[in-house]
Parts: C-alpha cells; sequence; structure tokens
C-alpha cells in the first residue's frame, strides 16, 4: 500500500557558516575594542578617582558578555534582561569614559541577534546617538567626522546584518523545501515500485499458477468426460494433470522464494527452456532457434519465457490449433520471438473466457518494460502468429 506523506516535522537547518564566523568576530572585536579602551584610559587618566569605578565596570561588562552564548540567541526574558544589563552597563562605562563609546559596535549586532528587527533598529539608533554624544565630548573642536563616521558605521553593520540573516532564512527555506521535496519524491517511488511489483506479480502468477490450474482444470474435464468409455485416455489425463500440478508446485515454490522461472534453474539457457514447452496432448509445440545464440540478460530470459507460455495457453484454449511453433532469432541488436499457430485465426484478439482479458496486456506490458514491441498478425481460418522483439545492448 502507499505510505501515507511523512508528518514528521522537517529539521531545521543549522547556522550558516558565515553566522558562526560573524559572530565570532564580533565577540572578538567587543573584547579588543574593550581592552583598548581600557588601556586609552589608563594611559591617559593615571591615577584619577574614577579609575577604579572604570576599571570594574570594565570587568563586569566583560563578565556579562562572556554569559551572553549561554543564553542563547532566542529573545527570552533572561535574554532580554542580560542584553539590558549589558547595554546598561556600557553607557554608565561611557559617561564615565567617552573612549569606551567603540565598543557600542559588537552591541550593534548582539542587539540585532537578539530584538525583533524593529526593537533592533531602534536600539541601534539610540547607541548610535549616545556614541556620537560621547565623541563630541571628547574633541575639542566641531568635526563633522565624528557626527556621520558613527551613523554610517551602524547603518552599515544593520544592513550586512540583515541582509546575512535573510540569506540564512532563504537557505533555510530552501533546505526545508528540499527535505520536504526528497521525502515525497521517496513516497512516490515507493508508491511506484509497490505498483510495478504488483503488475509483475500479477503477471507471474497468470503466467505459471493461473496457466497451470486452468490446464488441469481442462485435463481433469476431459477425463471425467471419457472416464467411463475410454479409462486408458482418462488416466492419461489424469497423469498429464499430476505432472501439471506437480510443476506448478515447484512454480510456487520458486515464486516465493526469488520469483524466477524453475525451467531457467541450475543455469538452463532460453532455448533449452523453450524447447522442453508442453501444452499438452492436444497441441504439438515445435521450436527454432534461429542466428547465433548470445547471454541474455535473465529478466530478458524470463521475460520471452513467460511470454511464450501465456502465448501457449491462449493458443491451447481460444484457438484450437494442432500445432505451434516457437521460433527464437538472435538478429545482433535484438532477439525476437515468434510464436505461430496453425487454429482458426481471428480479426481483433479476444479475452479470456471469464473475462479477465490478462494474457495479452501482461504480454505487452513485460515487453514494454524492456522497451521491445509486440506485434499480432491473425487471418481467420489462417492461424495467428505472435512476435515479440527485445532490443539488445551492444556487445562492449
Amino acid at each position: 500500500m502507499p505510505r501515507p506523506r511523512s508528518t514528521h516535522p522537517v529539521t531545521p537547518a543549522p547556522p550558516r557558516d558565515d553566522t558562526r564566523t560573524l559572530a565570532t568576530v564580533a565577540h572578538t572585536a567587543f573584547f579588543l575594542l574593550l581592552g583598548a579602551s581600557v588601556a586609552r584610559f589608563l594611559l591617559r587618566h593615571p591615577g584619577e578617582p574614577r579609575t577604579p569605578w572604570v576599571l570594574a565596570l570594565s570587568i563586569t561588562l566583560a563578565l556579562l558578555y562572556v554569559l551572553g552564548p549561554a543564553l542563547g540567541a532566542a529573545p527570552t526574558r533572561r535574554r532580554l534582561l542580560w542584553l539590558g544589563l549589558v547595554v546598561t552597563t556600557w553607557v554608565v562605562l561611557v559617561v564615565l569614559a567617552p573612549s569606551f563609546a567603540w565598543c557600542a559596535v559588537p552591541l550593534f549586532f548582539t542587539a540585532l541577534r537578539t530584538l525583533p528587527p524593529r526593537a533592533a533598529v531602534v536600539l541601534v539608533a539610540l547607541l548610535t546617538a549616545f556614541v556620537v554624544t560621547a565623541q563630541l565630548q571628547l574633541s575639542q573642536s566641531f568635526d563633522p567626522n565624528l557626527l556621520l563616521a558613527p551613523p554610517a558605521v551602524a547603518a552599515l553593520a544593520t544592513a550586512v546584518f540583515v541582509h546575512m540573516e535573510r540569506q540564512a532564512q532563504a537557505q533555510r527555506a530552501l533546505i526545508d523545501d528540499l527535505i520536504r521535496t526528497r521525502r515525497e519524491l521517496a513516497a512516490t517511488e515507493r508508491r511506484e515500485g509497490t505498483l510495478a511489483e504488483r503488475q509483475r506479480l500479477s503477471m507471474e502468477i497468470h503466467d505459471t499458477l493461473a496457466q497451470n490450474l486452468s490446464s488441469q482444470q481442462m485435463l481433469l474435464q476431459a477425463a471425467d468426460r471419457t472416464w467411463d468409455t475410454d479409462p486408458a485416455t482418462a488416466r492419461g489425463h489424469v497423469r498429464t494433470a499430476t505432472g501439471i500440478a506437480a510443476h506448478g508446485l515447484a512454480e510456487a515454490r520458486r515464486l516465493v522464494h526469488d520469483l524466477a522461472p524453475s525451467e531457467l534453474a541450475d543455469g538452463a539457457g532460453l532455448a533449452d527452456a523453450l524447447r522442453a514447452l508442453d501444452a499438452g496432448p492436444d497441441l504439438e509445440v515445435r521450436f527454432h532457434l534461429e542466428g547465433a545464440p548470445a547471454p541474455l540478460p535473465d529478466r530478458i530470459q524470463s521475460a520471452l519465457l513467460r511470454i511464450a507460455q501465456g502465448a501457449l495457453a491462449n493458443v491451447r484454449e481460444h484457438s484450437g490449433a494442432r500445432t505451434a511453433a516457437l521460433t527464437l532469432s538472435f538478429l545482433g541488436d535484438q532477439v525476437v520471438l515468434d510464436i505461430a499457430d496453425d487454429g482458426h485465426g481471428f480479426t481483433e484478439p479476444r479475452t479470456d473466457a471469464d473475462g479477465r482479458g490478462h494474457g495479452l496486456p501482461a504480454m505487452r506490458a513485460r515487453v514494454r518494460q524492456l522497451g521491445g514491441t509486440l506485434t499480432i498478425e491473425s487471418t481467420p481460418g489462417e492461424g495467428t502468429v505472435l512476435s515479440a522483439a527485445i532490443p539488445l545492448e551492444p556487445a562492449p
């Protein structure tokens, strides 16, 4: 039966390598800027009363920043509280020492990763304004660069981060689609494989067990009609039916094991298997081999043997023929099997007596699966010729 479509959630795609790289660069830049700011402050303001506070706040800010990755990137309450503490500590530190303002650049990245887009942009804008104010305080005179550079850096950092996040989301969506498509294709292949296997099994059963049972039924019916008038002939029919039953039993066992024709077991070739076919006492079967025999793949041998068995069963049951000729021809680039009978022929292919009509469709399906063709020529009163041609791969 077709398997239902998978309802398991698709595993989220892992973070992109460039996002992890950007996070590493941002963390490294933060500690470098923090260390440089501390060194600058100590060199330019040695021994000031605010120095212990600056050092304490610097250490606190560093410790808080180290705790950030442990809280994850999701905007949980703890993560938002942590971000608030980091920003507050940095603001107090900048008030005491404006040179710490450039530590805001890595904080831009942290805010963009933690907050929703609009809230993150607002926070980045506030941090930028605070940086501009701090830098103007450090300057002895008005410098346009101090007014324009921080917003430009903030805008560039925000644009790069937003672009990378959009790319990451697009990649995750693409991976999800690919995983979903792969599962759908796998389900489709399983469904098609199941249908193909059902068709193959139905053809195997029709060409072996069903045909054998049909032959046994005909022989036993014939034996029942002649049992009183011609016991010897009746017993002959029973013996033939017994032989067909034994063959059918062996075929059923092999069908269960590996679905390979028993006639081709133990290395027997297709020609030998066709030569050994028996359609019963009322139909004489002759075999002819034309061309130089070539090794055939197992699936081609099996298909041609099943076609021959099915064709002979149709000849025996429907044509009223006395003889049938099997001709196996090797023509280099293809192998052709012809089954000709001297029956009454027909104008249109008829179905089985009980309306199944499975014989010819099964033959056509077998040939079509191998890329071949099946043709039928019949004239009322002149018999029928069925021909199956299957292409062969050229020898290397």
